[in-house]
C-alpha cells in the first residue's frame, strides 16, 4: 500500500511540474493531456486514472493548495488579530514559498483567473478583521480593494523575482506596508 501511495504521489508530482512548465508559456486551454503526458513521459491512461481533463487536474491541485492556506490561517490565535511580521504573514510567505512554481504560474499571465480570485477572497477574509472599525466609513469598499489588490500585487512581484527575498523578509515588508495603511483608516463618527 505505501509503494502505491508513493508512486501516486510520484506520478501527481511529476503531472504537477509538467502543468506548471507548461503554464509558463501556454494558457491553460491550449494545454492537452497528450502534451503534458509526452513532456512528463508518463501514460496517458496513468493521467486519466488520476484526473478526468487539465481542468479537472488544476481544480483539483488548487483545492488541494487552499486547503493547505486554509489549515494554516486557522491557526491564528483566538483574541486580537494582530499583522506582525512573525505571525500570520510569516507563514503566509513561506506556503507562497513552498509553492513558488504553481503560485507564479497561477498568478501569471497564463494563469489561471479563478485561482487569483481565491486567493483575493483569501486575503479578503484575513484583512477585514483588521478593518472592523472602518466598516461605516463611506470609502471602506474602497480601502478593501486597495488593500486587498496591494497584497496580491506585492505577492505577484515576490513570486516573480529571480532572486527573492526570503518569506522572513516579505513578512516584515507587507506588516509594515499593511500597518502604514491601516493607521489612515479613519475612526468611526
Amino acid at each position: 500500500m505505501e509503494k502505491m501511495d508513493r508512486r501516486v504521489r510520484k506520478t501527481r508530482a511529476l503531472l504537477l511540474q509538467g502543468l506548471v512548465k507548461m503554464m509558463e508559456t501556454h494558457d491553460i486551454q491550449d494545454i492537452s493531456v497528450k502534451e503534458l503526458t509526452e513532456l512528463v513521459d508518463i501514460n496517458r491512461g496513468t493521467f486519466y486514472l488520476h484526473y478526468d481533463d487539465i481542468y479537472d487536474m488544476l481544480h483539483k491541485v488548487e483545492d488541494e493548495m487552499f486547503r493547505e492556506f486554509n489549515e494554516i490561517m486557522e491557526q491564528e490565535p483566538l483574541g486580537t488579530p494582530t499583522l506582525s511580521s512573525d505571525g500570520l504573514l510569516l507563514e503566509f510567505f513561506r506556503f507562497l514559498d513552498r509553492h513558488r512554481d504553481l503560485a507564479r504560474v497561477m498568478i501569471g499571465p497564463h494563469g489561471d483567473l479563478t485561482f487569483v480570485n481565491r486567493l483575493k477572497d483569501q486575503i479578503k477574509k484575513r484583512t477585514l478583521r483588521f478593518l472592523e472599525s472602518a466598516q461605516s466609513d463611506a470609502n471602506y469598499e474602497y480601502l478593501c480593494s486597495f488593500i486587498i489588490t496591494g497584497c496580491v500585487g506585492v505577492v505577484e512581484t515576490w513570486l516573480k523575482e529571480t532572486t527573492p527575498q526570503s518569506p522572513e523578509e516579505m513578512a516584515g515588508i507587507l506588516g509594515t506596508m499593511l500597518m502604514r495603511q491601516l493607521t489612515f483608516v479613519p475612526e468611526p463618527a
